[in-house]
């Protein structure tokens, strides 16, 4: 299985808003904060050129402002064009001026995080890690320290997207099993996540239970493990889960468009 993914900056964003849709406009209106404000004009950027290439729809202004990304009753984001659902999964990070979206098919549970690799501290290890983590931590090199919370950090936030629960779950109920610290295909190393939890029932679930389950709990796997992907660049971590698992995530290649600004993948492993 195939993931995808693209990661854009504030640099890339248009000045204008004439590429979000009617709704968006006048959600972003009722946002009082700056910060605010920019984060989600990133966010929702990032998805439409992410959108724009994994759908192959034209990169316009028409097609975009024909792309809208609502949040789910649960908070997970989700993409709809032309008023209908996309036939797609997607999961949102951002953080500092940057932003990255994952996208793959819709039958996928999917998550992804971006993180600046910084000093977190004791407290915060105790708080949020298990004891097998703060362990595994606290054998680590002083100047590798703040790089593993990160990353550890980074796998738990992407797995508790995957399972549309984030920070309502505790962090602790998902444990990070393994990361391989070599590079891999396209500068992705494999890792992987174990979450333990209410067992999501064998047999499918129906399209309405599904979603209501979803929307009032989160979607829980049980003694799951979720397998995925991580790269370091310049003090940035990136992580990417999935079920099922998928092949080293695929960069996008977004085409030049007619909006002010041309989409650009910016990174050394494009």
């Amino acid at each position: 299985m195939n993931v995808y993914w693209l990661e854009q900056t504030e640099a890339d964003v248009p000045a204008q808003n004439d590429w979000l849709s009617a709704s968006e406009a006048v959600c972003l209106d009722a946002m009082r904060f700056p910060k605010r404000r920019a984060d989600w004009r990133l966010g929702r950027w990032t998805a439409k050129c992410a959108l724009s290439a994994y759908l192959s729809v034209p990169a316009a202004l028409e097609g975009f402002r024909e792309m809208e990304i609502r949040a789910a009753p649960d908070g997970a984001p989700e993409a709809f064009v032309g008023g209908e659902p996309a036939a797609v999964t997607i999961s949102l990070s951002h953080r500092s001026g940057a932003a990255i979206c994952a996208v793959a098919a819709a039958d996928t549970y999917l998550g992804c995080d971006l993180e600046i690799v910084e000093t977190r501290s004791p407290a915060f290890v105790a708080d949020y890690f298990t004891a097998h983590e703060q362990a595994r931590i606290a054998q680590a090199s002083s100047e590798d320290r703040d790089r593993l919370v990160t990353l550890f950090w980074s796998a738990k936030e992407s797995a508790l997207k995957a399972l549309r629960a984030g920070l309502r779950l505790d962090t602790r109920s998902v444990i990070v099993n393994s990361v391989v610290p070599s590079f891999g295909h396209n500068g992705w190393s494999p890792l992987s996540v174990r979450y333990v939890g209410r067992r999501l029932p064998e047999d499918r679930l129906s399209q309405d239970s599904l979603a209501e389950d979803r929307h009032h709990e989160g979607l829980y796997f049980g003694d799951h493990v979720f397998h995925g992907w991580w790269q370091e660049e310049n003090d940035i971590v990136r992580t990417l889960v999935s079920a099922p698992p998928s092949d080293s995530p695929l960069p996008l290649e977004v085409p030049e468009h007619g909006v002010d600004r041309p989409c650009k993948f910016e990174s050394k492993f494009g």
